[in-house]
């Protein structure tokens, strides 16, 4: 069986791995205020250019956003974000559950537009309703699509004009900055956002995301946020050691080619059988549409999600991640083939 369900269907990259079994005699102060962890965050601040910047070490992307959208917000304050982002779909309302409302606008294959941003803004007049302060973007998006350096260069302008934080989830941003459409640097996006953060549960971590604040308005006191709301982890060091060896030789940046290579391979021979798709393949995740039949002889060999169910047609959605071959996608496409030949 083939698993394309997600990209954290397995423990965690090999080179992970060693990372861990390598310093598992060792012993660390807790919290996250350990050595390992303190090179790790010297290791991401000079690779986006910012040694001013705050790091913090998390378990995961909801915790994460969770805690950076409250410690950033007033509690009459909103977070504006498409309505397929993560924090408005698939985080159970945590965002809603500490007093901040997500305001949303019609997705565009994932994206926000600059245009959406002000009119959610210019509809917010007054102390009767909830005052916008942030906006909530995904790079890449919950659609697997990317934002252009261009298209987050207007979006941060429009922000900074309207007095917006603009916060970007980065749980899949290897695989974002990595796209064969991508210009953008994790520099790029050090200069143009509030806080970000490096997704490492989804690019070959056991667990783990790096929150960077770059606004010092958003800094102060933010580890009391942090625990308040039960994203601490006492074995902060884990965190530590994993991204310190994700941020050398390149490995953050090798997953996430290597992950959307997979995608780009497996997308372009399911075109070659005249397979349509929802949208294009631009990162690692792919969302081929298929006959509901063929769906069902798909599930006894390749495991995936619904993206949409038709009548007589559906759309899924594969991942492909680390742990992958390209034996195991050749595998998969003359699988895909004898179905789709017999149908």
């Amino acid at each position: 069986m083939f698993n394309l369900r997600n990209d954290y269907c397995t423990i965690c990259h090999p080179k992970i791995l060693d990372a861990l079994n390598n310093h598992r005699h060792l012993n660390y102060v807790g919290y996250g205020l350990d050595s390992e962890s303190k090179l790790a965050q010297d290791l991401i601040k000079t690779e986006i250019g910012s040694h001013n910047a705050d790091v913090h070490f998390l378990v995961g992307g909801t915790i994460t956003n969770k805690v950076l959208i409250h410690h950033a917000l007033k509690s009459y304050e909103a977070v504006i974000c498409c309505d397929s982002g993560h924090i408005n779909v698939h985080e159970t309302g945590a965002i809603e559950q500490t007093s901040h409302k997500v305001l949303t606008c019609p997705h565009h294959y994932g994206k926000i537009k600059a245009s959406d941003i002000r009119e959610v803004v210019r509809t917010h007049t007054d102390e009767h309703m909830v005052k916008p302060k942030m906006v909530y973007i995904s790079n890449s998006t919950e659609y697997g699509t990317i934002y252009r350096k261009e298209e987050l260069e207007e979006i941060s302008k429009v922000c900074k004009e309207l007095s917006l934080y603009l916060y970007l989830d980065g749980a899949r941003l290897a695989c974002g900055l990595m796209s064969r459409d991508s210009y953008l640097t994790l520099k790029d996006i050090a200069n143009l956002v509030d806080a970000f953060y490096i997704g490492g549960t989804k690019n070959g971590l056991m667990l783990g995301e790096a929150l960077v604040i770059i606004n010092d308005d958003l800094k102060n006191e933010f580890r009391y946020t942090i625990k308040q709301l039960g994203g601490m982890y006492s074995k902060g060091f884990v965190n530590g050691i994993q991204f310190k060896t994700l941020f050398t030789d390149n490995l953050f940046y090798e997953i996430g080619l290597y992950q959307n290579s997979l995608a780009y391979k497996l997308s372009s021979e399911l075109e070659k059988m005249g397979v349509e798709f929802e949208m294009t393949c631009q990162t690692n995740q792919l969302f081929p549409i298929f006959n509901n039949q063929v769906i069902d002889e798909l599930s006894k060999f390749v495991m995936f999600e619904y993206w949409s169910k038709g009548l007589e047609k559906s759309t899924i959605r594969f991942v492909t991640h680390y742990m992958l071959t390209h034996d195991d996608i050749n595998q998969l496409i003359s699988k895909i083939r004898e179905v789709l030949n017999s149908h």
